[in-house]
């Protein structure tokens, strides 16, 4: 994985990047198992959006690292 991106002379962290597009997901993934009823089930909702959030941002990681994004 390429360490920066170059978004006009700025460089830009690839973590930010995967990070911001974690955050895009887990954000969906949230809002949609709360309008399941999902959350009526979980013991601490923030603990538990944090968590997915970590590991939507390990397999965005992941799948940026092996392809080369």
């Amino acid at each position: 994985m390429i360490g920066d991106f170059n978004l006009y002379g700025i460089y830009i962290p690839s973590l930010l990047l995967t990070a911001l597009l974690s955050m895009c997901g887990a954000r969906i993934l949230s809002y949609g198992m709360a309008r399941l009823g999902i959350y009526r089930y979980v013991w601490h909702p923030a603990l538990f959006d944090f968590s997915l959030f970590i590991i939507i941002l390990g397999l965005n990681f992941m799948i940026f690292s092996v392809y080369g994004f």
